[in-house]
C-alpha cells in the first residue's frame, strides 16, 4: 500500500536531497504545500495529520512547533533537527550504532534522525565503551572536519556566493556544539567529550577522528581488539564498512565527493599499539542527513532499509 509522506522544510539543503530521492519510488506519494499555504497555519497543520508519515527539516523551533501541531497518533515523525535526539520519549535513528535499535525504530512513531558528527562518533565509540572495551569515564576528544553544505543555505552562500576565500573554517570554539549532548548520551559517556569541528572548502563528506592514548588509559582494550569487537558489530551490515586491511597512507574527502549514505570506520594504531587513531569517514549530506531519514523511513515503513540508498 503507498504511504503519504509530507516533508515540512522541503526548501532546505536536507529537505531537497530527500524530495528529491523519494521522488519515482512507487511506495510513497509525497504531499506538497504551495508557497502560500505552507505559510497557512490551517493548511500545514491538515498535512501533517493526514499523512502517514512526516518528515521535519526544520529548525528546532520550529519542529517543536510542527510536533505540537500534530495530534494523530497515526502519524509518525522523522525530525532531523536537533530538538529531540536526547528525548527519552523518541526513538535515535541510527540503526547500527546498537544492538536490537533497528527493531526499536522499525516500531517507533517518534524518531530523531542523527547529527552527521554523531554519526561518525557514536559508530566508533558506542560500541566499544557498550562491550566494556573503552571506558565511559574517559574525557573524549573529537576532532572533524565538513563539507560546507552542513552549514545550510548561509555558509553554503559563503563559499560560493560571495566569493569569500575560506580553505578552513573551525568553529564551535565555545565548546557548546549541540551536538556534544547526543555524543555524550548516545555513546553512555560520564564525561562530555571535548569536540573540534571544522569546515573545508569540499561541499559533501566528513571526517571524524577520536584519538586514544590507549597506554594511558585504564581497562582500554588493544588496537586489535578495538578493530575486531567493531568488525563483529557490524558484520553484514550493508551500509557501515569496518576496514581490517592494511592501514592507507592517507584519507582523502574531495572537494566533488560523490554522495554516499556509506559509513567507513578505520582504526589506525601506532608501531608499539599504545596510540590509537579511530576514524569515520561519511557523507554529511547522505549518512549524515537525507540519507539516515531514508534509510529510517524504509525501516519504519516495513521496507528493505536499503531501497534508494547510494552504496
Amino acid at each position: 500500500m503507498t504511504k503519504s509522506i509530507f516533508i515540512d522544510g522541503a526548501a532546505g539543503t536536507t529537505g531537497l536531497e530527500i524530495a528529491d530521492r523519494l521522488a519515482g519510488r512507487a511506495e510513497f506519494t509525497l504531499v506538497t504545500l504551495d508557497d502560500y499555504k505552507r505559510k497557512d497555519p490551517a493548511a500545514k497543520r491538515e498535512a501533517l495529520n493526514d499523512a502517514d508519515f512526516v518528515i521535519l527539516c526544520l529548525p528546532d523551533d520550529a519542529a517543536k512547533e510542527a510536533v505540537a501541531m500534530t495530534t494523530s497518533s497515526s502519524t509518525r515523525i522523522i525530525d532531523a533537527s536537533t530538538a529531540y535526539r536526547v528525548d527519552p520519549d523518541w526513538t535515535y535513528g541510527f540503526a547500527e550504532y546498537r544492538t536490537d535499535q533497528r527493531e526499536r525504530i522499525a516500531s517507533a512513531r517518534l524518531a530523531s534522525n542523527p547529527g552527521c558528527y554523531p554519526t561518525g562518533f557514536l559508530g566508533l565509540i558506542a560500541p566499544l565503551v557498550a562491550a566494556g572495551l573503552l571506558p565511559a569515564d574517559w574525557p573524549y576528544t573529537v576532532n572533524a572536519v565538513s563539507g560546507y553544505s552542513g552549514g545550510g543555505k548561509a555558509l553554503i552562500q559563503r563559499f560560493e556566493g560571495e566569493g569569500v576565500d575560506i580553505g578552513y573554517r573551525s568553529y564551535g570554539l565555545d565548546l557548546a556544539h549541540k551536538h556534544v549532548p547526543e555524543m555524550q548520551t548516545h555513546a553512555g559517556l560520564t564525561l562530555a567529550p571535548i569536540f573540534a569541528p571544522a569546515v573545508v572548502r569540499a561541499f559533501r563528506g566528513m571526517i571524524v577522528e577520536v584519538p586514544l592514548p590507549l597506554s594511558a588509559m585504564t581497562g582500554a582494550a588493544s588496537a586489535d581488539a578495538l578493530r575486531a569487537a567493531l568488525a563483529a558489530h557490524y558484520a553484514g551490515s550493508p551500509v557501515v564498512t569496518v576496514h581490517i586491511e592494511a592501514a592507507p597512507n592517507e584519507l582523502l574527502m574531495h572537494a566533488d565527493q560523490a554522495p554516499s549514505d556509506r559509513l567507513d570506520l578505520y582504526v589506525l594504531a601506532s608501531p608499539d599499539g599504545s596510540q590509537v587513531r579511530l576514524l569515520a569517514m561519511l557523507d554529511n549530506l547522505g549518512k549524515g542527513a537525507s540519507g539516515a531519514a531514508l534509510q529510517n523511513l524504509n525501516i519504519m515503513a516495513g521496507l528493505d532499509e536499503t531501497a534508494g540508498l547510494r552504496l
